[in-house]
């Protein structure tokens, strides 16, 4: 999905509109005819005003915002559509005319113009779209409009990390940082674009070598919208609540001991959810914002007295490594907490080789790997030689630009599988030559039984296979499992809906072109519906597609819908990893 307009609640470079396909295609559907309508909620700065924005193009729809500073003023969002005096009924009479109608910060509605917009969506005809921040307090009659089954609610959720690494690429972030700022926005998209914004202008974004990218090391940028989610902190005035604050930020990585701190006053934060306390009896900030924003706020002389010694914090790596190579080890890369790897790169402080190259494999055998490669860039700093990271970079490259000899896998498969290392082994089975590995791999595990699929040409059981290793955190190997299920099936559905599954996968790992994945192809389309697959997976709009072929909106969706019928997926969002270099666009 491509976009160059300017989100109305920001300012500054527009961004793409990026992710939230099914959100998008559930607004456009229930605000088309013949429908009540939709309510979106979700956190402030998760984009709802931008999704109905781009949901709702091109259609015709009347519009009414609610604002902090007309709040107490008898229908104030509707000034500009109603008399200067009105009573309600004549308001519904007014407005039922409006076939739809978008209620953009509903939570922020006068008790009249909220009274209003239930009216209509009980009484009228008119088809409404409302916004609503569920974390603020919402007038009766607009929380009614979900509650009392008026219009479906669609709960936004936060973009998702792949999604975010998307929105980001503009930017051209390196990975560790878009991951970064992820964590700490938690789905706030304003705050994401806020921080990115201020640390372009403030020339903290570094160029990362060879690589094109921007990495952000250091400190975080105090800008206004960091000062407003820190509100709630900086608001805490009880005895000790504030010293226990800026404890807790100056001792991150690491978590504080419950007996080191007042027990009353940690009971008053944790109800407040600004603390987090584990089994253990540990205690950590809630929100990965407010210990950086606390330490950025702090003056020097109380930044000295809080900042504890580091001397923990090397042990604390240590064992962040040796955790990550015992599940390799153990053929088990879900994710784990790797908070003090995490803060160190963060914080610019130097990183460990050792630990640089087990994180970078860790990242590459969960097909995240532009973020391997992050990782050994990032060891490669303090060691340029170390054989590990130039190992660990290489192989993650390697695999986001496709292998020289990709168009001949099984002789790529003579490679790497001397010895009895288990990774080094699968490599054959990977690039579909298991005859080679043969009784080799450790009997039961998941890489054995991906293997004995494949010799067999067993379709279910490369499923099987692919949902044991996605289980395990193999989404790339999981992916590639599936896709070599495509050419053992039998029955043209199954192997339709193993392509679907495929694709899905690949698309979370970060731009993996593997000898495998290559082979996902658009499947038997026509020559007009490659041309509007090709189109779309490049992110532009049915009626864009329909303006460049000369073609009608609705027959551009007709073939959309035949092609995902054949390709086994209704997901626009994974058409990139199916499609060839764009077709000619003569029919």
């Amino acid at each position: 999905m491509r976009t160059l307009e300017q989100d109305a609640k920001t300012c500054g470079t527009p961004w793409p509109f990026t992710g939230r396909e099914d959100e998008l295609e559930l607004v456009r559907a229930a605000s088309a005819a013949g429908r009540h309508g939709i309510a979106v909620t979700g956190p402030a700065g998760f984009g709802k005003t931008r999704l109905i924005e781009e949901a709702l193009r091109d259609t015709d729809h009347v519009r009414v915002t609610g604002t902090p500073e007309a709040r107490n003023l008898p229908f104030a969002a509707f000034a500009h559509l109603l008399p200067d005096t009105v009573v309600p009924h004549q308001a519904v009479r007014v407005l039922s005319g409006v076939r739809l109608l978008v209620v953009d910060d509903a939570h922020l509605l006068d008790e009249a113009s909220a009274a209003l917009v239930h009216q209509l969506a009980a009484h009228a005809r008119t088809r409404l779209v409302v916004t609503a921040v569920d974390e603020a307090p919402v007038p009766g009659a607009v929380s009614r409009l979900w509650t009392g089954e008026l219009l479906p609610r669609l709960a936004l959720a936060p973009l998702p990390r792949e999604d975010t690494a998307r929105l980001l690429a503009a930017a051209r972030l390196e990975p560790l940082t878009a991951g970064r700022l992820h964590r700490l926005c938690r789905g706030d998209l304003r705050l994401l674009r806020d921080l990115v914004t201020a640390l372009g202008a403030a020339g903290r974004l570094t160029a990362v070598p060879g690589t094109g990218e921007r990495a952000w090391r250091g400190g975080l940028p105090v800008t206004p919208a960091v000062r407003e989610r820190l509100a709630p902190v900086l608001a805490r005035c009880g005895p000790g609540e504030r010293d226990v604050l800026e404890r807790l930020a100056f001792a991150e990585p690491l978590p504080l001991r419950l007996d080191d701190l007042g027990l009353d006053v940690l009971e008053r934060l944790e109800a407040d959810g600004l603390i987090e306390v584990d089994d253990h009896g540990a205690v950590a900030l809630a929100h990965p914002l407010h210990g950086p924003a606390l330490r950025a706020m702090t003056g020097r002389l109380r930044a000295r007295r809080l900042t504890g010694s580091p001397g923990g914090r090397g042990p604390a790596l240590a064992a962040e490594q040796r955790t990550l190579a015992r599940r390799i080890e153990q053929l088990d890369v879900r994710p784990v907490p790797t908070g003090v790897g995490e803060w160190t790169v963060a914080e610019g402080v130097p990183l460990p080789a050792g630990y640089a190259a087990v994180r970078a494999r860790y990242a590459r055998l969960r097909g995240e790997l532009r973020e391997a490669a992050a990782w050994a860039r990032e060891g490669l700093r303090q060691a340029p030689v170390d054989p590990a990271c130039r190992r660990e970079l290489a192989l993650s490259e390697d695999q986001l630009a496709g292998p020289a000899d990709a168009g001949d896998p099984r002789a790529a498969a003579g490679r790497d599988v001397a010895g009895d290392d288990v990774h080094a082994l699968y490599e054959s089975v990977r690039l579909g030559a298991p005859e080679r590995v043969a009784g080799r791999l450790p009997a039961g595990s998941v890489f054995a039984r991906h293997a004995d699929a494949l010799a067999h040409g067993d379709g279910p059981g490369l499923d099987r296979a692919a949902e044991a290793l996605e289980e395990r955190g193999f989404l790339l190997f999981a992916a590639e499992a599936h896709a070599q299920a495509v050419r053992a099936h039998r029955d043209p559905r199954a192997a339709r809906l193993s392509r679907t599954r495929a694709v899905a996968l690949a698309r979370r790992c970060q731009g993996a072109r593997t000898p495998v994945l290559s082979g996902l192809v658009l499947g038997e389309l026509t020559v007009r519906q490659r041309q509007v697959v090709a189109l779309a997976a490049a992110g532009l709009s049915n009626r864009e597609i329909a303006q460049r072929l000369t073609l009608s909106v609705r027959t551009v969706g007709n073939h959309l819908y035949s092609a995902y019928t054949r390709l086994g997926t209704g997901d626009r969002g994974a058409l990139p990893h199916l499609v060839e270099p764009p077709v000619a666009e003569s029919a």
